[in-house]
């Protein structure tokens, strides 16, 4: 008998903000790190990083993909609660995984969460009229590949800004300098996937487990 794939509710934006304060705590209890060695491995500041785990601040997306960095995790481990079972096919629903996870002007829905088996998280993103966001470098290795499927944007990367109506496409390394903006007066929705370079297969689907090196 053919199993059913399984049918998940993503979590909205409060539960969202739950998970990024938990999974934060935890990866400091597992790697026993003090908030100040947190602070300079991603930095982020201490005051910062203790806000964001008492849940009395909302950090950036930019501030987000910081931490990741930092702890050498995917960016969805923070999105998705890490218990998430594994199964051979998902059924997922964009609207209601849809949420604002950080104080920016981003809408983000975790498709598929980060799974080490095919090294890769896929994110739909809505930028919101004006949005705009530098991105420093991620982790050694990081590629993203962008199809806009709604609205005009911007995405910039080898240093310059290109734009890409809906149906364009475009694959970058991302341990480099990027950004989006919409500099339009609607919202522009886009398919970011992003795949990590590893070295070996994680145990457990929260993040690669070394990146790779240059």
């Amino acid at each position: 008998m053919t199993a059913e794939p399984a049918v998940d509710d993503p979590p909205g934006p409060h539960e969202i903000g739950r998970t990024v304060a938990t999974r934060l705590r935890e990866l400091r209890k597992q790697r026993g790190w003090s908030l100040d060695r947190a602070a300079l491995q991603t930095g982020v500041s201490k005051a910062m990083l203790g806000q964001i785990e008492r849940g009395e601040s909302s950090p950036t997306v930019a501030t987000l993909w910081k931490i990741a960095g930092g702890f050498a995790c995917s960016l969805t481990s923070f999105l998705v609660d890490a218990a998430e079972p594994w199964a051979d096919s998902h059924v997922r629903n964009a609207a209601a995984a849809r949420a604002k996870p950080a104080s920016d002007d981003m809408l983000v829905a975790p498709i598929f969460a980060y799974d080490p088996r095919f090294a890769f998280e896929l994110l739909e993103l809505t930028l919101l009229p004006g949005y705009v966001r530098h991105s420093e470098p991620h982790t050694a290795g990081v590629t993203e590949h962008v199809i806009v499927l709604q609205g005009r944007m911007d995405v910039m990367f080898a240093g310059q800004w290109t734009s890409l109506a809906p149906g364009d496409a475009v694959r970058f390394a991302a341990d480099r300098p990027h950004g989006y903006r919409n500099l339009g007066d609607s919202a522009a929705v886009c398919l970011n996937l992003i795949h990590y370079a590893v070295t070996a297969p994680h145990p457990s689907h929260g993040g690669p487990s070394a990146p790779a090196q240059p």
